[in-house]
């Protein structure tokens, strides 16, 4: 039987941080179970996991439905589609069976690009390779997660630009279904169109080609580091709707504060941005989910952010240095470093 490979690219920027990342999980995890109840898929779907934060990882090689367990998604800085595309050409050179004299190899692969950011690598060059090389090779359809990817590069990448609109809590749900459902058309007939989207108007639209801003204007994700168990945790601020500033900048209100892993390192790029939020543009201050330090929004001398208690004294978790905040001083705004999305 041959086989029809699935390739899942996966955003797992730090703008995912929160719940979209779980419900991308759980989504994989449903699509898979969902197909299993379908004979023609369990006979010939194959699916393939890549990540992509600051760097890009296939944590699920092609495997069998049935063989198939739903990975942690790792979260990092950056969003290296370039890397991305770069592995997914690697795993098709690899992991494809190509048809020779003797027998027929796999069926064109579908890619599902499913990404909520702009591109902090150097992406144009790998775009030109697939376009050249491999864009006849795979069904590509890339997919907005709402307003703030980059659809100029997108539509460089493919015809097949959708938008999801995740307005309800059921929204999610359907997008999932239509992509089982469109996997399950396709590996029952090969020629039928797997980008159909007129029965989930709702919540899909086919989107133009407008470029984005050069960061995700619709949040502010900040990294810190507990000081008391040296982990990471990421501070999401999203946008505040019709709210600005004397000087009509955005204003972002907190949506959480989220503990991760140094593993977030490891799936960051680790190249310096100059791209600054001011703190009068963030409304609400979290405490350390780490610890439970009261205070996660301390800024040390070397710029990084760290959590303190009620005394005001730590050690910062970046450079080591010795720290001591005068708790009774006014709050004053400064510019902090926002991460890349």
């Amino acid at each position: 039987m041959r086989r029809l490979p699935v390739f899942f690219l996966l955003d797992c920027s730090e703008s995912m941080i929160g719940g979209n990342l779980e419900k991308l999980k759980k989504g994989i995890q449903k699509i898979v179970t969902d197909l299993r109840r379908d004979p023609h898929a369990l006979e010939t779907v194959y699916i393939s996991v890549i990540a992509f934060a600051g760097k890009a990882k296939t944590i699920v090689p092609l495997i069998d439905l049935i063989s198939f367990y739903p990975p942690m998604l790792p979260i990092g800085g950056g969003t290296s589609l370039g890397a991305a595309l770069r592995e997914l050409r690697q795993q098709m050179e690899t992991t494809l069976k190509k048809t020779t004299s003797e027998s027929k190899g796999d069926w064109k692969p579908i890619v599902y690009l499913i990404t909520d950011g702009r591109p902090t690598d150097k992406v144009h060059e790998e775009i030109k390779i697939w376009q050249e090389q491999y864009a006849n090779k795979a069904n590509f359809i890339a997919i907005s997660l709402g307003h703030s990817a980059d659809m100029s590069i997108l539509h460089q990448l493919t015809e097949t630009v959708i938008l999801f609109n995740d307005n309800s809590q059921d929204d999610f749900a359907q997008f999932i279904k239509w992509i089982t459902s469109s996997v399950s058309a396709h590996s029952q007939n090969i020629n039928q169109d797997i980008t159909s989207i007129n029965s989930y108007s709702n919540v899909l639209s086919f989107s133009d080609a407008k470029a984005s801003q050069y960061y995700d204007e619709n949040c502010v994700v900040l990294v810190g580091k507990c000081s008391n168990v040296r982990q990471p945790y990421l501070i999401k601020y999203t946008l505040a709707n019709n709210v600005t500033d004397l000087n009509h900048q955005h204003k972002y209100k907190l949506d959480g504060c989220y503990p991760v892993d140094n593993e977030y390192f490891d799936w960051s790029d680790n190249k310096n941005t100059a791209l600054l939020v001011n703190t009068n543009q963030l409304i609400g201050a979290p405490g350390c989910p780490h610890c439970g330090n009261n205070i996660a929004f301390a800024v040390c001398n070397c710029g990084n952010l760290l959590c303190i208690d009620h005394t005001g004294d730590a050690i910062c978790p970046w450079c080591e240095q010795q720290l001591q905040f005068n708790m009774d001083s006014p709050d004053e705004d400064f510019d902090v470093i926002r991460g890349k999305g």
